[in-house]
């Protein structure tokens, strides 16, 4: 699945719709400030979202964020519902 369509929504969330209906938004007010994401405090700079040409969301300072975590997020499903293969154990394990 990917991003089809993202778009900035008031504090700091973001409307994400994916290429298997998934859609909705998703809070990322507790990244705004720290570390990279301190520019998004800056006037406008959250709204600049668009996505990638990889499919992530991303902003001005080539900052960006994982499609596959946002999905989960959104979602509420695990790793391993998303990629069956992760629920494989290893025989050299």
């Amino acid at each position: 699945m990917r991003i089809v369509e993202v778009s900035a929504q008031k504090g700091f969330k973001l409307f994400l719709r994916y290429s298997d209906g998934a859609e909705g938004v998703v809070d990322l007010s507790a990244l705004a400030g720290q570390g990279v994401f301190a520019s998004w405090l800056k006037p406008g700079v959250f709204e600049q979202v668009r996505l990638a040409e990889s499919g992530a969301p991303e902003w001005p300072g080539e900052i960006d964020l994982c499609p596959d975590a946002l999905y989960l997020e959104l979602t509420g499903k695990t790793a391993e519902e998303i990629f069956p293969a992760l629920r494989k154990t290893s025989a050299h394990a």
